[in-house]
């Protein structure tokens, strides 16, 4: 059994995916049309191409923004993301406006932070030490 692909929610496929990639740095990888303006679009990491992809979810169901609202209300991430150094990846996201809701974090053997990804979710980084 693998992860292959992960799902996030957003509110606006355009903004979501403009997010993900230029601010993030994630590499969008499908943008297939699925008529009548949809679309299915997946981001990778750069350093892993063939890898899991992120599947960028429109928000439309009826049961997504209980869910996500109840998460964010909480502090909870929808999804987390390793990164090499969570203290230079914060900095780095800073400086281009993301607003995070915790700041680096020891909590043993990571690091952590947490950020609003302008698209309705929580998102976790993770560093090991």
């Amino acid at each position: 059994m693998r992860v292959r692909l992960a799902t996030v929610f957003v509110d606006d496929l355009r903004e979501a995916l403009a997010f993900y990639t230029e601010v993030l740095g994630f590499t969008k990888k499908r943008d297939i049309p699925l008529g009548g303006g949809a679309s299915w679009i997946t981001v990778v990491s750069p350093e892993e191409p063939m890898g899991a992809e992120l599947l960028l979810e429109p928000a439309g169901h009826p049961a997504v923004a209980p869910y996500r609202d109840a998460l964010v209300s909480d502090g909870i991430p929808l999804a987390q993301f390793m990164v090499d150094d969570v203290q230079a990846e914060h900095g780095r996201l800073t400086e281009l406006g993301v607003a995070f809701t915790q700041k680096p974090t020891d909590i043993g053997d990571f690091w952590v932070a947490v950020f609003d990804d302008t698209c309705g979710n929580l998102i976790q980084i993770v560093s090991e030490k």
